[in-house]
């Protein structure tokens, strides 16, 4: 059974009564669970009124709120449940208390008995128990029957437009091959079409919803302050990268890498080609990151700007410094920094991570917030 630790409805106010703490250069942090019992979880969203969505990566659709035990809500899109795939982000559009739209990221299966990345658009109705109206939006031309580097983190940007990263599906070449959106951050409409202005959509060997190219397996997207989008990428054998994301760019996988094959073997050409855009920060050895913010400032206004990773490896959080080039200025554990999958700031400020290893969701606040 699921249970609920510590909710309150504004997402304001909690008590830290039992928490644990968090060392940090902003003093000692305090850590809450929020929700526990979860399998497998991939992704979270906050809701207008203050309770949670959260996705497993078996399938599962959980809705949190405050006074009663998670619940568990159907409806949910048909799921390939296998290696990295399953039911994984879920992105609350910033108009859902008029529409009452959520949107996920899953594999799909596809025909050949392949599977890709795919976005769901579905309505919560109003008893919070069902999903309604589920549709598949968008779906990428050519998957495959491994189940490695779907990428699949879903963000809105300020225009409306959806953005979602694929990862190469362990087919590296693919991520250079424009034909395909294997490797690559997609741009989409609400309601899947595509935009008029990205930049292949005139090209016949393109594929139309493809924004930048080149990317290996990125799990981690978000906007900076002043409105550039950022990805967090894995590397193979290090190379993990974080990058400033550019209309129609190429981010050099697998031609250019800072990493090794797992087999100690070099990748492509070495760390730099003409025409592919180098990282803005890269980790060596790997943290295999996952979910990525860029803090407001509203509880740390010293962290303002400032860009918070979670390691699925090395169970942190890590916090980079910098503007187009970064340095990691600080590691984040505790006992529950367990395989960070996700993390994304609440309204109120502070910073809540989903943590595979602990099968939880927890919420970071300054002591006695």
């Amino acid at each position: 059974m699921i249970r609920i630790a510590v909710l309150m409805l504004a997402l304001i106010g909690v008590s830290n009564a039992g928490g644990q703490g968090i060392a940090s250069s902003q003093g000692t942090l305090a850590v809450m669970p929020i929700v526990e019992d979860l399998i497998t979880p991939w992704g979270f969203g906050f809701l207008p009124d203050g309770r949670i969505v959260i996705t497993e990566r078996g399938g599962r659709i959980l809705l949190a709120k405050e006074g009663s035990e998670t619940i568990e809500v159907d409806g949910g899109p048909e799921v390939v449940a296998r290696g990295q795939g399953g039911l994984l982000d879920v992105m609350v559009p910033r108009d859902f208390t008029t529409t009452r739209e959520l949107y996920f990221s899953y594999s799909k299966k596809q025909e050949g008995g392949g599977a890709g990345t795919a976005v769901a658009l579905a309505v919560l109705d109003e008893s919070g128990e069902r999903l309604v109206d589920l549709s598949t939006i968008f779906e990428i031309a050519s998957g495959s029957g491994g189940g490695r580097h779907f990428g699949s983190r879903l963000l809105e940007a300020e225009d409306g437009t959806l953005f979602l990263t694929v990862g190469d599906r362990g087919d590296r070449p693919s991520a250079q091959d424009l034909s395909r959106e294997n490797g690559s951050v997609v741009r989409i409409e609400r309601n899947g079409s595509i935009p008029p202005d990205n930049p292949f959509i005139e090209r016949a060997d393109a594929r139309p919803g493809i924004w930048s190219f080149g990317h290996r397996n990125a799990q981690g997207m978000a906007f900076g302050l002043d409105g550039r989008l950022w990805t967090v990428e894995h590397g193979a054998r290090g190379g993990d990268e974080i990058n400033h994301i550019e209309r129609g760019k190429n981010y050099g996988w697998p031609v250019i890498s800072y990493g090794t094959h797992y087999s100690g073997s070099k990748i492509g050409e070495g760390t730099a080609r003409q025409g592919m855009e180098q990282p803005a920060f890269h980790w060596d050895p790997s943290i295999a990151p996952s979910g990525m913010i860029i803090y407001s400032g509203e509880l740390w206004p010293e962290w303002r700007g400032d860009f918070f990773v979670g390691s699925l490896k090395f169970n942190m959080i890590s916090r980079l410094e910098g503007d187009t080039s970064l340095r990691e200025a600080e590691r984040l554990m505790s006992d529950e920094t367990l395989r960070v999958r996700d993390i994304k700031e609440a309204p109120d400020g502070s910073i809540w991570f989903l943590s595979v290893g602990k099968g939880a969701l927890y919420r970071i606040a300054p002591a006695g917030k």
